[in-house]
């Protein structure tokens, strides 16, 4: 056994995951914390008794970027696994290393001594990146508290280190109670209007358990097919509400109720706010954001609001006469939540004649990726060719070199399909930072790429649904921004250092290829015959792009405006926390909600972005940066979206550049000037 839990070298850059054994991740941990602190004293007291008695970037930020980094390089497969094949013994030995990961890293971010070094580096002569570096970690000293009185500082760690045990406790909880529900059923008349593969996928899910007949899930792509297609009005019915009441205090969930710790969350991240100085948690999350103060998030947010709120609302209602209409809703006093998404479904299939499973045929998931690799090698300059023996930890993941002039320039693994044990969702995630050591040689950039899409079933290879296909684009996008970086130091390389409210330009970019007649003639590909999407099939589905877009651009803004002022007015009614969640989300529905929701969703118990990500007070990050990207995308429709010139000045600007420059200049250096909604408002079919 290495040192560490997992063999790697700057050169080799890639975990070695069958080499995990858990009873050795927290020895190992301990090692590693307990090496890294006694090397920064080390450092402080060496350069300190230099002939030249000062700081440099070579003797202090160098090597404390590599412990940084060889931290990174052990933990980030431990973490990656715990979230996608969970168990009982590796979930035990992350909760256990957690908290000392937090102790770790509040007592570096309060180290004076640390942080008097990097004071000193700040009016050194440095390069703009070095620059960068340094005023960042200024700015993450100071909000870690390290200017606080020693009281102060004790109950600041404290509290960081209770949010991160709550927040993951809320995975948990979410992950578990999603997993504890499962409806059995035999009659396949209960599942009338179902598509062949969701039946076969939920025949195959029975099997797997040992159970004749079909199993259904709170798993998404057993969830949504329900929702979308069963004609079957009471079975949607407890399935939505199965889906809508994970983690809260049902009877069937109470063990896993996520509300006391909502509460205790929002009242930690406020004390932690007040402690540093900042009116509230959103006030606070500012200090790493594009948005300069609260006014400027809700007025951007309400500004959208007051140009979607009345069409999404004419959309719904338009939706529900002609859900009356066909099935007589009206006597049940009209449509529901659980009837939206079965309605929109035959609605848009009456007006534009597509359905996302008459799509499905033409999108296998190895001609999309063919496809995908071929538009953005296109636009990007490089070549992917996939690695066929590698280290894995699950027969479903593969593994791909990204080379530009023969050169190896990145890797990323891709986790697909939805299986038991897994958090749903999609993301992506550091494997490997980009970074060059003061040796000189390089560290590739790696990313993980996991979505939950149908695995395959029987014989046939896994189709994905048009949405699922811009999933995948999204997900890529933000990968290739962090594995095209050219930034030579870690913490601004790739996604690194990105202001969060800007995070999402390059992922929802790359989406807009997934609706162009000339890209979706490479990504699409019938998994029988080959042939790519009709062209009557092309034009129904643009003409169906922005079928109820209000809808979905309200839906967006209720989860933004819920966050945002979730953490920003919580300290008028701070001994409140547990009781005034409902209300607040309940009066943003009143304002901003095309669909009613029913009473009893507790749609925030599982809202794990806010409470179990890093979209805390940031959520409206996605329709912030929906603006830069769909304002960066404008410029390809004025040139032609394969326009090398223009992808290159995109990947110039943008993907290479990672953290090293604020994201406002990057944008203008890009677009030659600043942003405006004008494109995101067009793109939404929404009247600006």
């Amino acid at each position: 056994m290495p040192n560490n839990a997992f063999e790697y070298s700057m050169q080799a850059d890639l975990p070695a995951f069958s080499q995990l054994v858990v009873g050795e991740i927290n020895p190992q941990l301990d090692k590693i914390l307990s090496d890294n602190q006694q090397a920064i004293d080390a450092i402080l007291q060496q350069a300190q008794e230099s002939d030249s008695g000062s700081y440099s970037w070579d003797n202090l930020v160098a090597p404390i970027e590599q412990l940084n980094d060889q931290l990174s390089n052990f933990w980030s497969p431990v973490s990656h696994l715990n979230a996608v094949c969970n168990t009982d013994e590796l979930r035990l030995a992350y909760n256990q290393a957690q908290p000392k990961l937090s102790a770790y890293y509040t007592k570096i971010g309060q180290n004076h001594a640390l942080y008097s070094a990097y004071k000193q580096l700040a009016s050194d002569s440095l390069n703009p990146h070095q620059q960068k570096v340094i005023s960042n970690a200024l700015r993450d000293f100071e909000l870690s508290g390290v200017a606080l009185t020693t009281d102060k500082k004790k109950k600041f760690a404290a509290i960081k280190l209770r949010t991160t045990e709550l927040s993951n406790k809320f995975s948990e909880n979410v992950l578990d109670s999603t997993q504890a529900w499962q409806k059995h059923i035999t009659d396949v008349t209960e599942l009338a209007g179902m598509p062949e593969l969701a039946l076969a996928a939920a025949q195959q899910a029975a099997k797997e358990k040992d159970l004749d007949g079909y199993l259904l899930t709170l798993e998404f792509p057993s969830y949504l097919p329900v929702m979308t297609y069963c004609d079957n009005r009471e079975l949607r019915l407890e399935v939505y509400t199965a889906f809508a009441t994970r983690a809260s205090n049902t009877q069937a969930n109470q063990q896993w109720d996520n509300s006391p710790i909502i509460a205790e969350l929002l009242d930690l991240r406020h004390e932690q706010a007040e402690i540093l100085g900042f009116d509230s948690y959103a006030h606070y999350s500012l200090a790493t954001k594009m948005a300069n103060t609260a006014e400027d998030v809700l007025g951007f947010l309400n500004e959208l609001a007051s140009h979607s709120v009345d069409t999404a609302r004419a959309e719904f209602a338009s939706l529900s006469e002609y859900a009356e209409h066909e099935s007589g809703l009206k006597s049940l006093r009209g449509i529901k939540a659980w009837d939206v998404a079965y309605f929109s479904e035959k609605l848009k299939l009456e007006k534009f004649a597509i359905s996302d499973e008459q799509l499905r045929p033409y999108f296998p998931i190895d001609k999309v990726l063919t496809g995908l690799f071929e538009i953005t090698s296109r636009l990007f300059n490089f070549s992917i060719r996939q690695v066929e023996q590698f280290d894995t930890w699950h027969p479903d993941v593969s593994l791909y070199e990204i080379s530009r002039d023969q050169q190896i320039i990145a890797r990323f693994y891709l986790d697909p399909f939805a299986r038991a044990n897994k958090r749903g969702g999609a993301w992506m995630d550091v494997c490997r930072n980009r970074r060059i050591d003061s040796d000189g040689n390089l560290q590739l950039p790696t990313a993980y790429l996991v979505c939950n899409f149908n695995a395959p079933v029987g014989s046939d290879p896994a189709l994905l649904t048009h949405n699922e296909l811009t999933t995948l684009f999204h997900e890529f996008g933000h990968g290739l921004h962090h594995m095209m970086s050219k930034v030579e130091y870690a913490d601004i390389s790739g996604i690194n250092g990105v202001p969060w409210d800007a995070v999402e330009l390059p992922s929802q970019f790359l989406e807009n290829w997934c609706w162009q007649p000339q890209a979706l003639a490479i990504i699409s590909g019938h998994y029988l015959s080959g042939e790519t999407l009709p062209p009557k099939m092309l034009e129904q589905l643009i003409a169906a792009k922005n079928f109820q877009s209000a809808m979905t651009m309200v839906r967006q803004l209720e989860f933004s405006i819920f966050d945002y002022r979730l953490h920003l007015e919580h300290n008028i009614v701070a001994s409140q926390a547990a009781s005034r969640v409902q209300p607040l989300l309940d009066e943003i529905r009143q304002q901003v909600a095309a669909v009613a929701a029913p009473a009893f969703n507790v749609f925030q118990n599982s809202f794990s972005h806010i409470f179990a990500g890093g979209y805390a007070a940031g959520y409206y990050s996605y329709k912030w940066a929906e603006v830069l990207s769909a304002d960066a995308y404008s410029l390809f429709e004025s040139k032609g979206i394969f326009h090398r010139e223009t992808g290159q000045l995109f990947l110039n600007c943008i993907l290479e550049k990672g953290g090293s420059a604020e994201p406002l200049q990057l944008f203008v250096d890009f677009r030659g000037r600043e942003p405006n909604t004008e494109a995101l408002l067009r793109h939404s079919g929404i009247d600006s």
